[in-house]
């Protein structure tokens, strides 16, 4: 690497990561979720690429109301997980999604290959540092974006969930 290449990298470094405004990361949503609705998923979904994350769309049990909410989700595959961060946008509170999942951990996911039951869990000790440091090869800026956040963000597992239930029932 050229040392003016070493130094653009060294100063790029000591910048703070540069995160879209508030109000635009909303929009952004609003508008994914509105492409969603008007095609019934057949845009707006996407499998993740080689180095990178796709999208999901996350039905959840609502804590409070006990009403169906749903959310549009970055992902990346783990076996048969699937593996998504409760970021909020980097914002300080947790995402109401995250907060319904530890309520009731049975959802729904929809990707590109459609509809499957999951169970929702928050990763821990190596595993987490497994998942996140993958997040961190697609995302550069991750630790720069989790240090806004006052607490740990969490490392979420969508584990498909068994629908047959236990043999002999």
């Amino acid at each position: 690497m050229s040392s003016e290449r070493e130094a653009q990298a060294a100063m790029t470094r000591r910048r703070p990561a540069r995160l879209q405004p508030r109000w635009f990361i909303v929009a952004f949503w609003h508008g994914h979720r509105a492409v969603l609705r008007v095609t019934g998923g057949r845009f707006g979904l996407w499998r993740p690429k080689p180095g990178g994350w796709g999208t999901l769309w996350l039905t959840t049990t609502g804590r409070r109301s006990g009403k169906p909410r749903r959310v549009v989700l970055g992902y990346v595959d783990d076996g048969h997980s699937l593996v998504t961060m409760a970021m909020n946008g980097w914002g300080p509170a947790e995402p109401a999604w995250w907060l319904n999942l530890q309520a009731h951990p049975d959802a729904v996911v929809r990707t590109r290959d459609g509809a499957r039951p999951i169970r929702a869990r928050r990763a821990q000790g190596e595993e987490r540092e497994r998942l996140w440091a993958r997040w961190a090869e697609i995302d550069t800026n991750l630790d720069a974006f989790a240090a806004r956040r006052p607490h740990e963000t969490a490392v979420v597992i969508l584990e498909p969930r068994d629908t047959t239930g236990p043999a002999g029932s």
